[in-house]
């Protein structure tokens, strides 16, 4: 079932001032065809010329707008997708950014594209979310959302961590590597695929954990069911330099005997693609296959 999208938010790429061009060019598109434009409180502050577009704070766009749309790369999708998740808004991304596999409209194409979404013809996927919490001494002292992916990883240090990975309660291994990630299959296209992962068609209710150089030879990525409850225990060993970080976007210091939770979130995303998006197409143009 479509829907009618009468009130628009437009994020753009943080402290670039070059999209300022494309942005117009979308607002106007839009205020023509009768649509209300909400432009994002910090894109406004970053581009004095476009004000006038009811500048709203991002974690609020999901209250006043049926549709948001990204103009940038896939890290503003990622920061505006976890702070949206709540309202369940849907999202699309423009593309302006460098390898965009969240972000798959180009700005040729960006109105004729959004004409299509406009009148209803187009395609909408729900992804999932990860909800991390690290507890220490028995409290949570830190949480977040991730979109991608949850890393625990060293960071001012040349020498490996330890830990144990749990699921479900159940002990899978301990290793010492330079960490782990753990992967949404959104994820499954970066810092996971780096690191020898398994891509994991978006549909799939599955996470992979991914090691990060582990020291031994055996230790192999693993994909488990969505509905898994991942742990990681650091391991006693001067651990003060080991990292989480969500998204690559944020992080929180780690110190020995801290207990890493990693669930499914409530909430998920809401992606707005083309009628014909097609996902390996875009896989094959991003990772240059034949």
């Amino acid at each position: 079932m479509t829907k009618t999208f009468n009130t628009v938010g437009i994020i753009g790429k943080y402290s670039d001032s070059t999209i300022g061009g494309t942005i117009s060019t979308l607002a106007n598109f839009l205020l023509d065809r009768g649509v209300e434009v909400r432009l994002e409180q910090n894109t406004a502050d970053n581009l004095p010329s476009l004000r006038s577009l009811n500048p709203t704070p991002l974690a609020e766009l999901g209250e006043h707008c049926d549709l948001a749309i990204v103009v940038g790369g896939d890290g503003t999708l990622l920061h505006s997708a976890r702070t949206l998740a709540e309202s369940e808004i849907p999202i699309v991304g423009i593309n302006l950014g460098r390898l965009g596999f969240l972000v798959d409209i180009s700005p040729d194409d960006m109105l004729s594209m959004m004409e299509e979404i406009l009148a209803g013809r187009y395609s909408e996927e729900c992804r999932c979310l990860l909800k991390t919490e690290v507890i220490r001494d028995g409290k949570v002292i830190e949480s977040g959302r991730a979109f991608n992916d949850v890393v625990i990883h060293k960071w001012n240090s040349v020498r490996m961590i330890e830990f144990e990975t749990y699921i479900d309660g159940k002990l899978v291994n301990s290793q010492r590597s330079d960490g782990m990630v753990v992967s949404t299959p959104t994820g499954s296209t970066a810092y996971a695929l780096s690191g020898g992962g398994p891509l994991l068609h978006p549909s799939l209710k599955a996470f992979a954990l991914v090691p990060i150089c582990p020291h031994t030879l055996s230790n192999r990525p693993i994909v488990i069911a969505s509905d898994s409850e991942i742990e990681l225990v650091i391991k006693e060993g001067h651990h003060d330099h080991a990292r989480i970080t969500l998204d690559g976007q944020t992080n929180f210091g780690l110190k020995d005997g801290d207990h890493v939770r990693i669930m499914r979130d409530l909430f998920y995303v809401h992606l707005i693609h083309p009628q014909n998006h097609d996902q390996f197409q875009l896989l094959r143009a991003k990772l240059h296959w034949g």
